[in-house]
């Protein structure tokens, strides 16, 4: 990396504030990864969150400066953002509330924000017209939104939004799980109580959106099987005891693992991996199980079909029966598992990389600073 700071066509080397919510670990993983790109190609970066997040990202470990934003009030949060702000050529918010607050802090000092959506707010009833009304003023306060998905995009713009793209958002490669013998990937299947029999793994956080009711709705049915694949969750969240309860009631071959750091070994012992969501843009599962060649069944929503191409089993979302019996079918056909395996490596290969994520990026900071300083700001 240049110590020489590079310049945006001439210009001094820019100063670009990110600013990060508590959300979700994919935005998390793509602005350490956009900051580290940013700095060696000579900005200044300075990331702007929860300590929380410098704590589970290493913002600073990657050449950016860290500035915790006041989380106790919206007001705090503003003026911590403010004072960041000061200085700085341009903004750039991830996610909706993080993208509010920018909005509010740059109020009239002209420079330029971009927001990426990398995911959909969920909400019902009376906090859906809140959402509604948030993102509207994010759309319509940014000078370019980058969406992660087509669909994404397309929100952004029946939002009000000016300028809305679809933005390459790699995250990195999932470094693979060590080499295993025989002997060894028996035992960790054991250790899950997956013998002689299907492992399904899912992973994600335990809550409607993931869409479980379904998911073990389609246990029920390969229950049946002899022997029943187990499925495992990794994950956490306020489902996790009415999940449990009826896996315990219905006797549903389900193995709930709690908060794993570990999902690369888990993929590198299992036979499929099942995504069950109501919507995802760019699902972390899907591009960890693709990369490490592991067949996945995931539901037809968002950004998936796009991700996956055909290197995956869509279905329906909500249909237990259309998940469970495309399951059963990978489980029986080893031949289709390896052609979605070859399918998965070759698709993950025509994915941007983490230096096209951040050419892009810079490519909008360039034009957007260039549009700022010919107007004047």
């Amino acid at each position: 990396m240049s110590d020489t700071p590079v310049p945006l066509h001439g210009q001094p080397s820019l100063h670009a504030v990110q600013v990060l919510g508590g959300g979700s670990s994919g935005s998390g993983v793509h602005v350490r990864s956009l900051s580290a790109g940013l700095v060696a190609r000579g900005l200044r970066v300075t990331v702007c969150g929860p300590r929380s997040a410098e704590e589970g990202y290493g913002f600073t470990e990657a050449g950016a400066g860290f500035a915790p934003l006041d989380g106790r009030t919206d007001a705090g949060s503003v003026a911590s953002l403010r004072t960041a702000c000061v200085g700085a050529g341009l903004v750039h918010a991830h996610g909706l509330r993080p993208g509010l607050l920018a909005a509010l802090a740059l109020r009239g000092r002209g420079i330029p924000l971009v927001v990426t959506w990398h995911t959909r707010a969920e909400a019902d009833g009376p906090r859906a017209h809140l959402v509604r009304l948030m993102e509207r003023r994010v759309a319509r306060a940014a000078s370019v939104v980058l969406g992660a998905s087509s669909d994404l995009v397309a929100w952004a713009r029946d939002r009000g939004a000016r300028d809305a793209r679809l933005a390459p958002v790699a995250v990195p490669a999932p470094r693979p799980a060590p080499e295993t013998d025989d002997g060894a990937r028996q035992k960790a299947r054991a250790d899950l109580g997956a013998v002689d029999r299907g492992l399904l793994l899912a992973v994600g956080r335990l809550d409607a959106a993931a869409g479980h009711g379904a998911l073990l709705d389609a246990a029920r049915a390969w229950r049946s099987l002899d022997p029943p694949p187990l499925l495992a969750i990794a994950g956490e969240g306020p489902d996790r005891a009415l999940l449990q309860r009826r896996i315990d009631t219905e006797g549903l071959p389900v193995r709930l693992l709690g908060r794993r750091d570990d999902v690369p070994g888990l993929l590198a012992v299992a036979d499929v991996a099942v995504l069950s969501s109501r919507w995802e843009a760019r699902s972390l599962l899907a591009q960890e199980a693709l990369h490490a060649g592991v067949p996945l069944v995931a539901t037809a929503v968002g950004g998936v079909p796009e991700l996956v191409g055909e290197a995956a089993e869509l279905v329906p979302y909500g249909d237990s029966g259309a998940l469970a019996d495309a399951v059963i079918r990978l489980l029986a056909d080893p031949g289709r598992r390896a052609e979605l395996t070859a399918a998965g490596r070759a698709r993950t290969a025509e994915w941007p990389t983490e230096d096209d994520t951040v050419a892009h990026v810079l490519s909008v900071y360039d034009e957007l600073v260039q549009t700022f300083l010919c107007v004047g700001g």
